[in-house]
């Protein structure tokens, strides 16, 4: 179930053009359980959160409330099984600007080492983010609004912050 986001979110898009940054260089490691241990200087850069910030927070705490819980659960159920995991992911910034990302996410051990198909072996996960193209950013627009507006209509009880969502949509 998606979180209400921590900062309100605004209509504009920030690219990693813009930021100055390059896209391979936003690496972000967690826990098991989806906490952050590590987040590079230009993940925190594109984020607009400082490393204090960050470590010991949930990573869902850049998820835009217009991404589609059944994203989220695909990738979950995906690299718990110690499987990689590659999608298109819109982020929420602190300052509540959006930024659209490739994700490639893989199971760590607890020497940091990538490890496939072991799952008892999980102790955490590793994520590496390139810029998506823009027509990458375009149908993955189109479909996860569709998707989320489904899951949010088919829900009996909205939240205040969800119907602002859905009427976005």
């Amino acid at each position: 179930m998606a979180a209400r986001p921590n900062v309100k979110p605004l209509d504009v898009e920030a690219t990693f053009t813009e930021e100055g940054l390059d896209a391979r260089a936003l690496i972000t490691r967690t826990d098991k359980k989806g906490i952050i241990t590590f987040a590079s200087k230009a993940y925190r850069d594109m984020t607009k959160y400082s490393k204090e910030e960050l470590i010991g927070k949930p990573h869902s705490i850049v998820r835009h409330p217009t991404m589609p819980e059944a994203a989220f659960k695909e990738m979950w159920d995906t690299i718990l099984r110690g499987e990689h995991w590659e999608g298109m992911v819109k982020n929420l910034r602190k300052d509540g600007k959006y930024y659209w990302v490739i994700v490639q996410i893989d199971p760590i051990n607890e020497e940091g080492e990538i490890t496939y198909d072991k799952p008892e072996e999980i102790a955490g996960f590793v994520a590496v983010r390139r810029e998506p193209s823009r027509e990458e950013v375009a149908y993955a627009d189109n479909l996860y609004k569709k998707m989320r507006k489904a899951e949010l209509l088919a829900k009996s009880n909205l939240k205040d912050w969800e119907k602002e969502v859905l009427k976005s949509l």
